[in-house]
């Protein structure tokens, strides 16, 4: 879970987009220049990983957000009992985690830091960035620009007419069952994760959608499920398409100002100056919760009433309680959440109004001892806010 693309070479010289943008979203440059073979995230050394993780938008071009003209507050709460603040306290410290905050009933329970990491610095996101372009979708949706979830993604992108996407609904891309053909394995360089984004540019589409026309199905639309970074990519072009502006700018008004983040936020480009829908913001950790928590209470009044409800609910079921919504993973328990290798993740648990944000620097990827470890922490956090 919480798998993520390779940050390429290309990434770093991309260009931003060309059009003008509004102060309150500017286009940004990267101010160090680092090898093309530096430029690979996952074979970065621990200290490179811990220094770069909070300094992304030194190394890479994207987008520049301001923060909301008013702050959500989050006023202290009454702290976790000792034990828990325990188990907090050991996992920040064995899992190279930087922070860690938990809001229950939009109150801090917990805010800790670690790796020297602060509360106004910002961490990268990896896949945490799928759920916020999934609220965009439904954002979208609401403002009109989205007929329908069953409308073909073809509608939006015309340049997938004829490709492996042809006949797939905008639900099938957001809940990654389109039935085509894909390799996500981070350590292969022939996969198609490591390949996507050095596909040479197209003059007039997103080098998402050019890669996306080289692809094949494995299955009928709807009847397999497989984890496809490419699928939230396409994702956020076809949401940029509809609505006619950069993700960056629609999250400007759909999430940022109306969720309240304290720090402005950096989302990165790829080479053709389109925001990566499926990776790559950096945020403040208290963000991450506000996130977590404009989520928890509908996202209102950016998305349709109860998107979130059908966004971090199972569409796919993987079998004990796990399954996957709309670009969101789902728990047992009715609570759902983003994830983002490394050990990225915000977690929403709806019945105790709870929210827990954890960012860091995992020393992998990802790996089933690690994630077991984050699930056990949660667990404790989970079991001990009484409401």
């Amino acid at each position: 879970m919480g798998r993520q693309l390779t940050l390429l070479a290309a990434l770093a010289l991309s260009a931003c987009a060309t059009v003008s943008a509004p102060e309150a979203v500017r286009p940004t440059q990267p101010s160090t220049r680092i090898s093309l073979q530096d430029q690979q995230v996952l074979f970065w050394d621990d200290g490179t990983r811990a220094d770069r993780f909070r300094h992304m938008e030194n190394y890479f071009a994207g987008y520049e957000i301001a923060s909301a003209p008013v702050v959500r507050k989050l006023p202290a709460g009454t702290a976790l009992d000792s034990a828990t603040r325990s188990t907090l306290d050991a996992y920040l410290a064995s899992s190279n985690a930087a922070g860690i905050m938990v809001l229950q009933d939009g109150r801090v329970r917990y805010e800790k830091y670690g790796l020297g990491f602060t509360p106004e610095g910002r961490w990268t996101s990896f896949s945490v960035a799928k759920s916020f372009t999934s609220t965009l979708l439904g954002a979208a949706v609401k403002d009109g620009f989205i007929g329908s979830m069953a409308d073909p993604v073809t509608k939006y992108l015309p340049r997938l007419a004829g490709s492996a996407y042809d006949g797939v609904s905008v639900e099938q891309l957001a809940t990654m069952t389109s039935g085509v053909k894909w390799n996500e394995d981070y350590a292969d360089p022939a996969s198609d994760v490591a390949r996507m984004l050095q596909i040479e540019p197209v003059a007039g589409e997103s080098q998402a959608v050019t890669y996306a026309r080289t692809l094949t199905r494995e299955a009928p639309a709807g009847q397999k499920w497989v984890y496809k970074t490419l699928e939230t990519n396409l994702l956020g072009d076809l949401v940029a398409a509809a609505t006619g502006q950069s993700l960056a700018a629609y999250a400007k008004h759909k999430i940022v100002d109306p969720a309240g983040f304290a720090g402005p936020m950096f989302w990165m480009t790829d080479l053709t100056g389109g925001n990566i829908g499926g990776c790559c913001l950096s945020l403040r950790l208290s963000d991450y919760a506000r996130m977590g928590q404009f989520a928890l209470e509908g996202g209102q009044p950016s998305v349709p009433a109860g998107w979130f409800t059908r966004a971090g609910a199972p569409q796919v079921e993987f079998g004990e309680g796990y399954g996957y919504g709309y670009q969101w993973w789902t728990y047992p328990g009715a609570s759902f959440g983003a994830q983002g290798i490394f050990g990225q993740s915000i977690t929403i648990v709806p019945d105790k109004r709870l929210v827990i944000a954890v960012v860091s620097s995992w020393p992998a990827a990802t790996g089933k001892s690690i994630s077991e470890a984050r699930r056990k922490m949660l667990d404790a956090v989970i079991a001990a806010s009484v409401r």
